[in-house]
C-alpha cells in the first residue's frame, strides 16, 4: 500500500469493463487510484461499482478530439495500461482494406495518440507505460496475419518509446491466449469447443501487470512473456 505521506499513484486502464481489463483494475485497485476506461459510461458501470472510489473514464479512443478532451484535466500519470483492442481475425486472401484500417486503428494508432497526449502527465510522474501486446507479436500464426502485423507495430512502438523517453518505463506484455470473452469469440470462430484449461486465467496476466509496475526503479521490465501451461480441462 502507499505510504500515508505519499499520494496514491494513479493508474488509466483502457478496455478496463470486462476481460483482462477488469482484471487489470481489480489488481491495481489496491494500491492505485483508477481512471476505468471504456466506451462508454454504461460499459463501466459494473466495474465501477465493483472498485468503488475510482474514476470512470469513457471515451471512444478513436475520436481523437474527445480523446483530447478527456486527457486535458490529468496532470499527472503514474501509470497507462493500453488495454483495449480488436481481434479480427482472418487471412490476408480474405482480408478487406476496412478491416486493415480497423485493426490498425484500434491496437497502434489509437494507443500511439493516448500516448502522446498524456506523455506530459507521465513525464511529470515518472510514469510507466504498460502496453499488453500478444503472442501474435512475436511471430504470426496462418490467419492471424492483420492482427500480428498491428501486435508487431504496437511492439515496435514500445521499443521506441523507451528509447525516445529516457525517463519513464514501457513494458511490452506478450501473454499467450488468455481466456476471456474475446478468447471466447476467437474460439467460435475457429470452429472448436472452448475449454477454459487451455488458456492463461486473466488474472495470472493482470498479476503480471503489477509485478511490472511494482518492479523497483533500478531495473526496466522491458518484455515479459508469458505462455499457458496445459492444465486437465475435463
Amino acid at each position: 500500500m502507499p505510504d500515508a505521506e505519499t499520494p496514491t499513484p494513479t493508474a488509466l486502464i483502457t478496455g478496463a469493463s470486462r476481460g483482462l481489463g477488469a482484471a487489470i483494475a481489480r489488481e491495481l485497485a489496491p494500491t492505485h487510484h483508477l481512471l476505468l476506461g471504456a466506451r462508454t459510461a454504461e460499459a463501466l458501470s459494473g466495474i465501477a461499482a465493483e472498485l468503488p472510489g475510482n474514476t470512470p473514464w469513457p471515451v471512444q479512443l478513436t475520436d481523437y478530439e474527445a480523446l483530447a478532451r478527456a486527457c486535458a484535466p490529468i496532470e499527472r500519470l503514474d501509470v497507462l495500461v493500453h488495454n483495449a483492442g480488436v481481434a479480427d481475425l482472418g487471412t490476408i486472401a480474405e482480408s478487406s482494406v476496412q478491416q486493415w484500417r480497423n485493426t490498425l486503428e484500434a491496437n497502434i494508432i489509437a494507443v500511439s495518440e493516448l500516448t502522446r497526449l498524456l506523455l506530459p502527465a507521465l513525464r511529470a510522474a515518472g510514469g510507466h507505460v504498460v502496453l499488453i501486446n500478444s503472442g501474435a507479436g512475436l511471430r504470426v500464426n496462418p490467419g492471424w496475419g492483420v492482427y500480428a502485423a498491428s501486435k508487431f507495430a504496437l511492439r515496435a512502438f514500445g521499443d521506441a518509446l523507451r528509447l525516445e523517453e529516457p525517463e519513464l518505463r514501457v513494458t511490452s506484455i506478450h501473454p499467450g491466449r488468455t481466456d476471456t470473452d474475446m478468447q471466447r469469440d476467437i474460439v467460435a470462430g475457429e470452429g472448436r469447443e472452448y475449454r477454459p484449461g487451455e488458456f492463461l486465467t486473466a488474472s495470472t496476466v493482470a498479476r503480471t501487470v503489477r509485478t511490472a509496475i511494482e518492479t523497483p526503479r533500478d531495473a526496466h521490465p522491458t518484455e515479459i512473456v508469458l505462455r499457458p501451461i496445459a492444465r486437465d480441462t475435463e
